[in-house]
């Protein structure tokens, strides 16, 4: 059995990308590393340990979504809005700095 890892961000919050200086808003986690090896031979960056949360990512004033390890993010303190052209699929509302009433995908 498994222990399942608690993310220290939750779907809705902003955050910065520690190397890539990015903002964005976080729409899914994944406890583990869940992508392809393909994928994850090909990061360029410090080959981020799999056994942490992994976030799904839609990328501020950007059309694609991003994949990032827990330790690269962190909190933004900018509270304006994402521009990205799903985030009316995620997300009804913003308020104070967070998206709320996310959307089911049913």
């Amino acid at each position: 059995m498994s222990i399942q890892q608690e993310s220290q961000f939750f779907i809705g919050q902003i955050i910065k990308h520690n190397l890539l200086h990015y903002r964005g808003v976080i729409i899914d986690v994944d406890f583990q590393f869940l992508g392809t090896a393909h994928w994850y031979r090909k990061i360029s960056l410090d080959r981020p340990d799999k056994k942490q949360p992994w976030y799904h990512i839609l990328v501020d004033n950007a059309s694609h979504q991003a994949y990032a390890p827990e330790n690269q993010l962190e909190a933004c303190t900018v509270r304006e809005p994402i521009n990205h052209p799903l985030i009316e699929l995620y997300f009804l509302q913003f308020d104070n700095g967070i998206y709320e009433h996310r959307r089911n995908k049913n």
